[in-house]
């Protein structure tokens, strides 16, 4: 066998070997190129004042002279020395636990109602969805404001009925209330996703039980709530962190008074950041802000197993 044959006998042996880039990385690099706009943002505008918080939370930061690390002197002023701290989680946990359910019970019943088909449904559906596109904004938080104060026109209608009014947002015994009012009148968004899911639920379920004898009633508990239960888990998470969060309509309404009713969490921190500027301190709230909603949030999770139902492949359905 000569130079040449033996040559053209070890290069065919050998395997056809891509480049180690081009076979190993290229695909991944395309995907990362694509989101890389996103991962900008995210490390940019997330991560990194995220982490930087977490700094500044062991730090005395004030604006008004260096940084100075402290430690953890920070969290041992909030949870021993600090009355505010415990006002505004009590006040918090009070809005939590008022406002979500009665969001969720109020968009469950008109999702109900909003399922059937009939003439004009469509606009039906939009008037009610109106208030969740324009969110907690501050026109919106005006106009509540006026709604419930002492000339507004809520005194006015029940003036008609021979009852007296009062001013809602100056009283101590209602100016929650009302916050939680407007909360659970921009369920809009939270009601979209209910008639979603309650569209998946086939009807063979109500024309099966229905022959069996079983009422409205006994079909909203029986098959209503647990084929619709991942939907109410999901809003119920969504509810929770928003609940924990709210800042704009107690800081427009009612700036937290009267006599601190209102003064919820975020506002506590806000005034703290912007109006003492401790940022360092309010770094601080910020972090046990985002323990508190971590927590609430694996209890919901592990909740979800005794309530949320899920449809299996062989047709029955278990818990989580």
């Amino acid at each position: 066998m000569n130079r040449t044959t033996a040559a053209v006998t070890r290069s065919a042996a050998k395997p056809n070997k891509r480049p180690f880039f081009r076979g190993r990385w290229s695909a991944p690099l395309t995907g990362y190129l694509f989101i890389s706009p996103w991962l900008i943002g995210f490390f940019a505008l997330t991560a990194y004042p995220l982490f930087l918080s977490l700094y500044y939370s062991f730090t005395n930061y004030t604006l008004m002279q260096p940084i100075e690390w402290i430690g953890t002197r920070n969290y041992e002023r909030i949870f021993t020395a600090d009355p505010k701290f415990v006002d505004s989680v009590k006040v918090t946990f009070t809005y939590v636990l008022a406002s979500v359910p009665l969001k969720l019970i109020a968009a469950l019943f008109v999702a109900m109602i909003l399922r059937k088909a009939v003439r004009g449904i469509s606009i039906y559906r939009t008037a009610i969805y109106f208030p969740s596109l324009i969110g907690g904004s501050i026109g919106v938080s005006l106009l509540w404001r006026n709604i419930f104060g002492v000339d507004g026109i809520f005194n006015k209608i029940i003036g008609v009925f021979g009852l007296e009014g009062k001013g809602w947002i100056t009283s101590p015994d209602t100016a929650l209330g009302t916050l939680i009012l407007l909360t659970v009148w921009q369920f809009g968004s939270t009601m979209v996703i209910f008639l979603a899911g309650l569209k998946q639920i086939p009807n063979d379920l109500y024309e099966a039980s229905a022959v069996d004898g079983a009422n409205k009633v006994t079909q909203f508990f029986k098959i209503t709530l647990p084929m619709l239960s991942p939907i109410l888990y999901f809003n119920l998470i969504m509810g929770v962190i928003g609940a924990f969060q709210m800042f704009t309509s107690a800081f427009v309404i009612t700036n937290g008074g009267p006599m601190n009713a209102t003064y919820v969490y975020a506002l506590y921190l806000y005034e703290r950041a912007f109006s003492r500027y401790e940022l360092g301190y309010a770094s601080a709230l910020a972090w046990i802000m985002l323990v508190m909603i971590v927590l609430a949030t694996i209890l919901i999770s592990y909740s979800s197993k005794y309530w949320v139902f899920y449809e299996t492949e062989s047709g029955r359905g278990k818990g989580k």
